[in-house]
């Protein structure tokens, strides 16, 4: 693969801002470049014929954006994580009459479905109201279908039950409906039509259901972008949380600079102040 002119990624960044609302230009440079690359090889073309194609093709501009998004997540993905909400964070909001969560970044919305479980076990399904955004519609469309055809069947049911340390007090089945012949999970209906789901980008740095929420979730999103991107973000976020409400990141993502001081850091979970 070519390496690419940093000079030619920023004339991508500035072809894409002209003609339409998205902005790359706080995106973390080495993986954007990787992305753009990829791009590049898949299409069999050049850094030039694909900004010409930007400026001459609206479709083939969301195309792109959609390509460049990196889509990842699983149900119960890091069930360490999810033991710990299971355990410290769900109960905590059972005394509150309704509670708001977001899903920031949902991509297919696995997580979206993982929260649901947790609402239904711990009978706060019909107090909560559930939303999720991504920037990439064809992604969303995945989420509000709950079928998933993947490989991973078997690690979703591990991370289910290690979620549950194994006790054997609930079934992945209750919820999902597997098919291992056709390689096939589908959402029951029990879960599915609870979340809303909304068309966002993050780079605007703004809250697209305009509430206040008791958990965001953004998980794996912030580490393509730039440390000054990643901290206006965690404003945003900050602004959007109830006092007390939780923050949980990635793995490898985390608060830094004078915003982390509003947040209490319990892992990559972080709980405003």
């Amino acid at each position: 693969m070519t390496n690419l002119d940093p000079k030619d990624v920023q004339l991508f960044i500035e072809a894409v801002k002209e003609n339409s609302n998205y902005d790359f230009s706080g995106y973390s440079i080495k993986s954007f470049t990787r992305r753009v690359q990829k791009i590049l090889s898949d299409q069999k073309t050049d850094i030039s014929n694909l900004i010409n194609k930007i400026f001459e093709n609206d479709e083939f501009l969301e195309q792109i954006v959609k390509d460049i998004t990196v889509n990842t997540t699983e149900i119960f993905r890091d069930p360490s994580l999810w033991t710990i909400i299971n355990k410290e964070i769900l109960p905590s909001l059972k005394e509150k009459d309704g509670i708001n969560v977001w899903h920031a970044g949902a991509s297919t919305g696995q997580e979206v479905y993982t929260m649901l479980c947790l609402l239904k076990i711990h009978k706060m399904f019909d107090k909560a109201k559930v939303y999720a955004s991504d920037i990439n519609t064809d992604v969303l469309e995945v989420a509000e279908s709950g079928k998933y055809k993947y490989r991973e069947i078997d690690e979703y049911i591990n991370n289910f039950n290690e979620t549950f340390e194994n006790s054997g007090d609930y079934d992945i089945n209750d919820f999902f409906k597997i098919s291992r012949n056709r390689n096939l999970i589908k959402v029951k209906s029990i879960l599915l039509g609870k979340a809303q789901y909304k068309k966002h980008d993050l780079t605007t740095l703004t809250n697209p259901f305009a509430i206040k929420y008791n958990l965001i979730f953004c998980r794996n999103v912030l580490i393509y972008f730039n440390h000054n991107l990643q901290n206006n973000i965690f404003k945003m976020f900050h602004d959007s949380l109830s006092d007390g409400g939780a923050l949980i990141v990635g793995k490898h993502e985390g608060i830094l600079g004078d915003i982390a001081s509003k947040f209490e850091k319990k892992g990559t979970i972080y709980i405003k102040k």
